[in-house]
């Protein structure tokens, strides 16, 4: 029992904070936005975006001047970042745009990103890089490495507790920590400041807030701005954040979408978003660790497996849509009364 705790279920867990990591500020991403009232199936096209800008300007700025890059030394990785947040504000400012300004649908909308985003990150990786769209691999100085926390490797060897700490909460990246500050914060923004009451207010009755005096328009897109600097930090960790740094071909895989099936499972909250993700992690986890699962009776194939987390998404948006009540006034253009 104790080798189980202390390997298998420490590794599970250390791989499901990994995998969740971009999910949940994904997830964060697309409550910030559908509780102004706008829906966002735009978050994987975003993602994906923000991870091509950060893999190629960190790949450029770690370069050598001779190699046709800026020679940045460790710069590099938060030039990357900065260039992960700028492209996908910009992404989210185009919906916004479209949603807010044109009043146009907001599916669509979303839609058109998700595309534009699978065929711009190609076309450009290609020209710069010649690599089939991809991006160098990033190396030390263009990513984001461990942090070990203190005393980490001093309790190592206590029962239990040591293990925990130096497996499974230190040797992170800044991201990952990050990612957990930010449920907290988004729990104070939306329950306890102006900003956040309003913010919910608007995506339930904009009328109201209107005539309040409250423009509408510049808090649905103060939301988008928020949600583009998520997804941007998002779509930075899969290219800085991971062992294989690195941009490539539509990396994101569909976490956009299991970030929104994530978000109605935890109706529109960011501690249950939190949890959420992290199931989604697990499964994400258990899939790539077992490629095959023996249950005695049967043998779940490892094509299954590595299913696991698009096929529990299909579950939860099949069984979980009409529970889930989402905000009265998300995805409806606001028109000003006269």
């Amino acid at each position: 029992m104790m080798d189980f705790l202390t390997n298998d279920l420490l590794q599970l867990s250390d791989s499901a904070i990994r995998f969740a990591t971009p999910l949940l500020l994904a997830c964060l991403a697309g409550l910030y936005s559908e509780r102004a009232g706008i829906f966002d199936i735009g978050l994987e096209g975003k993602m994906l975006v923000a991870a091509f800008a950060a893999g190629a300007f960190s790949a450029l700025a770690g370069m050598s001047v001779d190699d046709g890059g800026w020679n940045m030394g460790g710069a590099a990785v938060w030039v990357g970042l900065l260039a992960a947040i700028i492209a996908s504000i910009i992404m989210a400012m185009i919906h916004a745009f479209a949603s807010i300004t044109l009043r146009g649908n907001q599916l669509i909308s979303g839609v058109a990103i998700n595309f534009f985003a699978a065929g711009i990150t190609v076309l450009i990786g290609q020209y710069w890089f010649k690599m089939g769209g991809q991006t160098p691999q990033l190396h030390e100085g263009q990513r984001f490495e461990p942090i070990i926390l203190p005393f980490a490797k001093s309790l190592q060897d206590v029962p239990v507790l040591g293990p925990v700490y130096h497996d499974l909460i230190s040797g992170h990246n800044i991201i990952v920590y990050l990612s957990f500050v930010i449920v907290a914060l988004t729990w104070l923004i939306l329950y306890r400041t102006r900003f956040g009451l309003r913010m919910r207010a608007v995506g339930e009755n904009p009328g109201a807030v209107d005539t309040a005096g409250i423009s509408v328009v510049k808090l649905r897109y103060s939301a988008l701005i928020i949600t583009g600097i998520l997804c941007g930090l998002a779509g930075a960790y899969l290219s800085l954040g991971t062992a294989a740094a690195g941009f490539g071909k539509d990396m994101t895989s569909g976490r956009g979408f299991i970030a929104l099936a994530a978000l109605i499972f935890a109706k529109w909250k960011p501690i249950p978003a939190m949890w959420a993700t992290l199931l989604f992690g697990m499964l994400e986890a258990v899939g790539s660790k077992y490629q095959t699962l023996d249950l005695g009776f049967m043998v779940l194939p490892g094509q299954f497996m590595q299913a696991l987390p698009y096929i529990l998404t299909v579950v939860i948006l099949a069984g979980f849509v009409g529970k889930a009540i989402p905000p009265k006034a998300g995805g409806e253009p606001y028109v000003k009364e006269r």
